[in-house]
């Protein structure tokens, strides 16, 4: 028996290929299933199955691409409705794969069609089970994502049943196989693990621990911040459907040259540059979105870019592709090219590009006493902003920076200091604030974790976190 977790950083996901005897199955494979289709033909397993655990919201499924390529039917637990083939598993329903076995564990409160599955090894005893969005390492599925008509009170109160039913009764040694690790926004807190025990999970996972109903539904329900924008979009086009990958690829990856690609921009495309910060800082193209590959890139593109309008890619040259691949995790289908010998290309045929300056922390430091027009930004989160800040700082999260009304607070005659954490983000910001025409623009770098550092700038935490 081979269990293999597959785990994508940038996504905080986990897909799991699993083989026994000579086949196989995979568990809630990502868009591009090349791996997938390599691990089969490596185990000379051919793949059996396709479970899903649910209509995931972060990321696009390849669950039908796979299935096309394989023939294998796609698994879905009760109460799933989809507008393409599947089989509607029932509650304790058994798959064998080769001399192993999977048991469908109907868990709904993350989802109503949430399912876990349980892998009995070859002697028949419970081995791990792979619990999607409904248990994590430290955490649970936050139930108000995909409800449908019912509250998120009412999901967590199905959750609790769930649980205490389902999940608590299984054997302690039982493994842990979550779709998610830290870093997702499927739930509020994961832990640093990607895997666990049942046994750990019932001692240190608080939706875990003895308590009423009431009690439960109160703590998975507070403090839930607000879900990104495209989940909802990803959670339609699971189950949807949606483009062949090869499709997406063989419109995306057209090189353009500079005066095609100045068309398309003229025509009104979003045009993204995936280089690093610093590269992006130290020249673009006007009007630019900066999101960097190095970072939370998939979601950040989510939750800030149009999927209607169409888009246009400067990359480093080498990765127009992983660029579009990533894109389309998330669902996005609309590159229509990308800047054949990227932005080298453009400084060499003359053409006008942008800048940002970037400022180390010392010398906002040595700035701030004597601008009386500077106006230093946060777009960290506001519970980040809370745990501590440049007194006098507004804040405005990056994932609120598309929003008109939020932006108009800023005035033009401002000098505008932007920082984040440690940098990524703020790049991100910078970008954004340029193409709306904000030009007198700073990007400290290094962040609050170096801002912290200069004993010359006063910080400030919130009253309700204060020690």
């Amino acid at each position: 028996m081979t269990i293999q977790q597959l785990y994508t950083g940038c996504l905080s996901e986990a897909a799991y290929f699993i083989e026994s005897n000579g086949e196989s199955a995979i568990i809630d494979p990502i868009r591009d299933t090349q791996e997938y289709l390599r691990l089969a033909k490596e185990h000379n397993a051919p793949i059996k199955y396709i479970f899903e655990t649910h209509f995931h919201a972060d990321f696009i499924s390849g669950h039908i691409d796979l299935s096309k390529e394989t023939g294998a039917p796609i698994v879905y637990g009760p109460k799933t409705k989809a507008n393409f083939p599947f089989h509607l598993a029932k509650d304790g329903e058994v798959f064998k794969i080769g001399n192993i076995t999977i048991e469908v564990i109907h868990t709904p409160g993350h989802t109503l069609e949430s399912t876990c599955y349980l892998l009995r090894d070859e002697q028949g005893k419970p081995y791990c089970i792979f619990t999607g969005d409904s248990l994590f390492v430290g955490d649970v599925g936050r139930p108000d994502l995909s409800s449908g008509n019912l509250s998120k009170e009412e999901l967590a109160s199905i959750m609790y049943d769930s649980i205490q039913n389902k999940l608590i009764p299984l054997p302690d040694d039982v493994i842990v196989y979550p779709a998610h690790g830290p870093g997702s926004s499927c739930g509020k807190n994961l832990g640093p693990e990607t895997q666990s025990t049942i046994g750990t999970e019932k001692k240190t996972n608080y939706a875990l621990q003895p308590q009423s109903r009431e009690e439960f539904i109160k703590a998975v329900t507070e403090g839930l911040e607000e879900a990104p924008p495209y989940f909802s979009i990803n959670a339609k086009i699971n189950k949807e459907g949606y483009e062949k990958l090869d499709e997406v690829k063989e419109k995306g990856l057209k090189p353009l040259s500079v005066e095609e690609f100045k068309t398309k921009a003229s025509e009104g495309y979003t045009i993204l540059d995936t280089r690093d910060g610093e590269k992006f800082t130290n020249g673009f193209i006007p009007a630019s979105v900066s999101i960097g590959l190095d970072g939370r890139f998939a979601e950040w593109a989510g939750s800030l870019l149009s999927f209607k309008e169409p888009m246009i890619l400067v990359t480093d040259e080498g990765k127009e592709e992983e660029t579009l691949v990533r894109l389309a995790r998330v669902g996005f289908e609309n590159v229509e090219g990308y800047l054949k010998g990227g932005f080298e290309a453009w400084k060499k045929a003359g053409e006008k590009f942008d800048l940002i300056i970037n400022v180390e922390a010392d010398e906002l430091a040595m700035d701030i006493p004597f601008d009386k027009n500077l106006l230093i930004l946060d777009v960290r989160k506001y519970n980040e902003f809370a745990e501590g800040h440049v007194k006098e700082a507004i804040n405005i999260p990056l994932d609120e920076m598309v929003d008109v009304a939020q932006i108009a607070q800023l005035e033009e005659n401002q000098n505008i200091y932007l920082h984040c954490a440690a940098g990524y983000r703020s790049v991100i910001a910078a970008s954004l604030l340029k193409r709306q025409g904000y030009h007198n623009l700073r990007n400290v770098l290094g962040g609050f974790a170096k801002i912290k550092e200069q004993k010359n700038i006063e910080t400030e935490k919130e009253a309700n976190v204060l020690n």
